[in-house]
């Protein structure tokens, strides 16, 4: 079975935030292979199905992102899951709004909701779809620049198709591996875009 985590804050008010697209990407992916997210247990939101034909969990930690671990740790641990099939939904500050980024382990960049899973799972190996939100110019704003909601008019209108990968990647994922999907989803949407444009 194969744990698909997304992380972001529990709650309306954080609900369209940068730091939740991690939930965004998860509830998408959970639209588009009908899997109900209606069971509350294991500090978690969560539902079971299948992705092209692979048993799935889909979850969203209902602690707040420093705490995400708990979550984590008890679903992997009651549904004996390998962390090899443990894939995470995150924001990530140093890649450029629009970039998507699939990594098995590695460090957690000083990503709270990351560092509480490696310190609960005891391992970092899991993998990891990191989902640009970039990085305000002014350092002392990070914290509250993650909780505002994306606000320009390009993130809005870019905002769907990104999060629209993001849920094809993981869904690649589960399918192919993470050297396939990685070959097919490791890209810059605003790149690709403007390609597009150009071609047209």
């Amino acid at each position: 079975m194969y744990v698909i985590v997304g992380l972001g804050n529990p709650g309306n008010r954080y609900r369209f935030t940068r730091h939740n697209i991690g939930f965004m990407v998860l509830e998408k992916l959970a639209q588009d292979f009908e899997i109900d997210l209606k069971q509350k247990s294991f500090d978690a939101l969560w539902g079971k199905g299948k992705i092209n034909g692979n048993d799935v969990l889909l979850a969203m930690p209902q602690t707040f992102m420093n705490l995400s671990g708990t979550a984590v740790r008890q679903l992997v641990a009651f549904f004996k899951a390998d962390i090899n099939n443990l894939i995470v939904f995150h924001d990530d500050l140093d890649l450029t709004f629009g970039n998507i980024r699939l990594k098995k382990g590695g460090g957690n960049a000083g990503h709270k909701g990351l560092a509480s899973i490696t310190e609960n799972l005891g391992s970092s190996d899991f993998v990891r779809v990191r989902l640009g939100i970039g990085r305000p110019q002014d350092k002392s704003r990070i914290e509250g620049y993650v909780l505002e909601p994306f606000n320009s008019d390009e993130e809005q209108s870019m905002l769907p198709e990104i999060i629209q990968t993001a849920a094809e990647a993981g869904a690649e994922i589960v399918l192919s591996g993470l050297e396939k999907a990685t070959a097919k989803y490791h890209k810059n949407i605003l790149v690709v875009k403007s390609l597009k444009k150009e071609e047209e």
